[in-house]
């Protein structure tokens, strides 16, 4: 006679394996569904067949991964200790990370032209740095001891590398239909898409240990290294192309054919200068308030509200005014980038202006999102404006030598906002200087060549 009991578990046992088996089609059908409808986004109006929805779908990779290393920082460097021995803390970053970054930056973009033909390698070396950057930092974030530092830096140095490849890598990924502006406002999108769902999965990993996150980090760098050999051979092309420099004019090599001098940034026109200038101004506001606001409303959180809170608003709105500046930008059609980057540079001024002597629970998210909207918007104006004056020669080249600039106003503006007295009207107010000292030397150009140029039809 069979037992009942085994009969009655065996049944349970085969009902629970058949719950699993649909329960794991239903997850492998779900991601098919994600995957497919990131897919058709990605891949719109012919980027599937240049390669730029790959870059695209790069950029979703990398920026997750940077942003498992942010949180795992952050909650070391800021959020685990009181408030001055944070902004001891913060300093310390800033003094033993960004400024051999300031030495380096400049580096960056003339060794990366070194290697033309390597691009797809040079971004998966970054993807792999990162992730053993990642796994060491693991086993000494939970002290926030020195060892720390060096590897942030390391970080860092991959990151922006990373970035300026990648910004030299659009033009050749560029489908017929889509502007440089446009393809630089959807790889942005994406990145900033692929933030938004990392940064709750780092909180949740923080939970666990202080070292999951760059865990998780070291795990999304090392699936995505392989990625970056599926874009096309095109990418390693340097055919055309030459390097731009920031300053004075390169004379050319003994035994040229030719005795022309190799344009640079500020020799192909003044419009690309001052574009530069404006956004200088622009990136500099950003990392101030990013420093700045992350201490003054740790320690005077807005009327009503925690100082957690305060943070987490401010921080949305700045996020969200930068993906609406992104999707603002490429959807204008003005035939004058100019316009675009001195109506959002005065917008700024005036809003942070007003922000400083009305500082309010309800101005400061206003601040922090016009911040946002306003950088966006005139990068890529910015973006927009070289593809247009910059000769094709040297195109390429001089997008690395510009993310280098902006990157260093950030670090500049990081600086004050540490060394600032925690009073909020004051930060606005410095933010408020620095975006008039901007607009004071560029948009007297900016305004002068709206008037005179026309810009190329696929620059916007």
């Amino acid at each position: 006679m069979p037992d009942v009991g085994a009969v009655r578990r065996n049944g349970r046992g085969g009902r629970m394996q058949r719950a699993g088996r649909a329960t794991g089609r239903a997850f492998t059908r779900g991601g098919h569904l994600v995957r497919d409808r990131i897919r058709r986004l990605t891949h719109a109006q012919g980027a599937g067949e240049t390669g730029l929805g790959q870059l695209i779908e790069l950029s979703l990779v990398n920026s997750a991964g940077d942003m498992m290393i942010t949180i795992a920082l952050a909650s070391t460097i800021f959020f685990s200790v009181p408030t001055g021995e944070a902004r001891g803390r913060v300093a310390l970053y800033l003094l033993v990370t960004m400024a051999p970054f300031t030495l380096l930056a400049p580096l960056i973009g003339p060794m990366l032209d070194r290697i033309p033909h390597g691009r797809r390698a040079a971004m998966a070396g970054s993807m792999m740095a990162r992730a053993v950057l990642a796994w060491t930092m693991a086993g000494v974030v939970s002290t926030a001891g020195l060892a720390l530092y060096p590897a942030a830096l390391c970080v860092l140095v991959a990151s922006k590398a990373m970035g300026i490849v990648r910004s030299a890598v659009v033009p050749r990924v560029l489908p017929p239909r889509i502007s440089l502006v446009k393809a630089n406002s959807r790889v942005t999108l994406a990145g900033l898409a692929s933030t938004a769902v990392a940064a709750p999965v780092g909180a949740l990993l923080h939970l666990i240990g202080p070292a999951w996150p760059l865990y998780g980090a070291f795990v999304i760098f090392v699936v995505g290294a392989p990625l970056c050999f599926s874009l096309p051979h095109a990418v390693d092309s340097a055919r055309g192309e030459a390097k731009a420099r920031l300053s004075a004019d390169e004379k050319p090599t003994a035994g040229a054919a030719r005795s022309l001098r190799r344009p640079g940034l500020r020799t192909v026109g003044k419009p690309v200068f001052h574009a530069l200038q404006a956004n200088a101004a622009l990136r500099g506001l950003s990392g101030l308030l990013t420093f700045f606001l992350a201490f003054v409303l740790r320690e005077h959180p807005l009327g009503g509200l925690s100082a957690a809170f305060s943070l987490g608003l401010v921080a949305v709105a700045a996020g969200g005014g930068n993906a609406f500046g992104n999707l603002l930008g490429s959807w204008l059609r003005s035939r004058a980038p100019e316009l675009i980057i001195t109506t959002v540079l005065l917008v700024a001024l005036g809003v942070t202006a007003f922000g400083a002597v009305a500082y309010e629970t309800i101005t400061v998210p206003v601040v922090a999102a016009v911040a946002g909207l306003t950088q966006a918007m005139g990068k890529l104006a910015l973006d927009a404006t070289i593809q247009r004056d910059v000769p094709e020669e040297v195109r390429t080249s001089a997008f690395a030598r510009s993310e280098t600039v902006l990157q260093l106003a950030w670090v500049v503006g990081g600086g004050l906002g540490i060394v600032m007295p925690l009073i909020g009207a004051v930060g606005l107010a410095v933010g408020a200087a620095l975006l008039a000292l901007g607009a004071v030397f560029s948009v007297r150009g900016l305004l002068t060549a709206a008037r005179r140029g026309t810009p190329h039809p696929r620059a916007v």
